[in-house]
């Protein structure tokens, strides 16, 4: 059942919108559905697939003769679940020893979802080690330590301008021989320079698969999901440089306006994992598509 909270968030404001297209209609006609598609714009819903839900919805409205709001609701809600929902690949691995890239740009929640990411793993019983390998951007290791100390867990850092591929090395070598169940990786984020991005996460990967080939992987994508269209755009840039398993989207507590959820996952076939909710070390969620989309029928 979802919570006041997520009521709010998520796609209550799009829910509010379309009662009120709704509201006084004898019947859904193209109208509501012109309206419907430019609710869904200006809900960060890409174009392409905006066009897509409508057409699901118009077929479905004739086809099942569908007149009331509530009715209507609920068939976007389910076309909404259909769309984003990715089965069991929206389940972080649950192999180990388990090695995860946290990739996206400087400002975008990285560090702090990492250490949300380490605090959730460990009181859920796993070992878990952190290596600073972002060692472009200043104070990026002092801050992945302050989070370290918080939930009680090790991190692996060099200096300042340090080849990050050195840091994966030692973090790999400290957790092998510590037993140590996940490892998760800080990077750099420097979408503005693709080639120097993509050579170093190259690097990385061959360092992460000679000198721990048993190892499962995850690459996490972190976007801010307030940021909205420019949050698909980095989709491409860094799907481009990196493998990437899974997305995380920060900020999903209020402000977000929650179709950026449904453009990826429809437009790139991604599963989105994890949700940042708030500022807390306790929220992160995992992303359930069934609740995500039951709030289209909430106001």
């Amino acid at each position: 059942m979802l919570t006041e909270g997520k009521k709010r968030s998520f796609l209550g404001k799009l829910s509010r919108k379309i009662g009120d297209a709704l509201m006084g209609r004898a019947a859904v006609d193209e109208e509501f559905l012109e309206e419907l598609e430019e609710i869904l714009i200006t809900s960060d819903v890409g174009m392409d697939t905006t066009m897509k839900i409508v057409e699901m919805l118009r077929d479905e409205i004739r086809s099942s003769n569908l007149s009331a709001p509530e009715d209507i609701k609920k068939c976007l809600s389910g076309i909404i679940e259909r769309l984003i929902d990715k089965g069991a690949a929206h389940t972080l691995c649950q192999e180990t020893p388990l090695v995860i890239l946290m990739i996206g740009i400087n400002g975008g929640g990285k560090t702090t979802t990492i250490g949300k990411l380490a605090h959730r793993l460990r009181n859920r019983g796993k070992t878990v080690m952190l290596a600073a390998a972002d060692t472009f951007r200043a104070a990026a290791a002092e801050q992945l330590s302050i989070w370290g100390e918080r939930a009680g867990i090790n991190v692996i850092r060099h200096g300042e301008g340090a080849d990050p591929s050195a840091v994966i090395y030692d973090a790999i070598q400290s957790a092998k021989a510590k037993g140590i169940d996940v490892l998760i990786c800080d990077t750099a984020g420097r979408l503005q320079n693709k080639k120097n991005l993509m050579d170093e996460l190259e690097k990385m990967n061959r360092v992460i698969g000679r000198e721990f080939p048993e190892a499962a992987r995850e690459n996490l994508l972190v976007l801010d999901a307030t940021t909205g269209k420019n949050a698909v755009s980095q989709v491409k840039e860094f799907g481009e440089a990196a493998d990437i398993t899974g997305i995380v989207l920060t900020k999903m507590d209020g402000t977000a306006k929650g179709g950026i959820v449904i453009t990826i996952a429809d437009e790139f076939d991604m599963p989105v994992k994890f949700i940042g909710v708030g500022e807390g070390i306790d929220d992160l969620k995992e992303f359930e598509p069934a609740e995500f989309a039951e709030g289209i029928t909430y106001e």
